[in-house]
């Protein structure tokens, strides 16, 4: 696994953690903080995994009504947790990192939910990122 796709895993941890958790981001941040400053081996990992929690934080409004919008159907709160974090990860690769080209961030993001959620939840992230990626063209 690459260093920008265990940075996504972790990422993907600290949201769906304080998410589950009823935790706030800045919380989970400086958990995950601590743990990467008492492990080197987590240090490589952390830089990316960081800029992506705070990147959804920063721009976390925009990227929920972009969601709604294209979800078809579904609303963010009834999503399963794990199937949010997902799309707000791929959302804010999509729409505010420049360095990482669409189809990279909807494949992370499809084979995120192929392991870790439901059967059907691997095909809804992919249409749903697709679509917001279509608007950017």
């Amino acid at each position: 696994m690459g260093a920008r796709s265990k940075a996504r895993k972790r990422a993907l941890d600290v949201l769906y953690g304080a998410d589950v958790r009823g935790q706030s981001i800045n919380e989970a941040l400086a958990a995950e903080q601590a743990r990467a400053d008492n492990d080197p081996k987590r240090a490589n990992s952390w830089g990316y995994a960081r800029e992506i929690v705070v990147g959804i934080t920063e721009h976390g409004d925009e990227i929920d009504e972009l969601i709604e919008t294209y979800a078809q159907g579904w609303t963010i709160s009834r999503m399963p947790a794990v199937d949010r974090a997902i799309v707000r990860i791929g959302m804010w690769e999509i729409l505010f990192n420049e360095e990482i080209p669409d189809g990279v961030a909807i494949s992370e993001a499809v084979e995120s939910a192929t392991v870790l959620s439901t059967e059907d939840s691997a095909g809804f992230v992919n249409g749903l990122l697709a679509r917001v990626a279509q608007t950017r063209v």
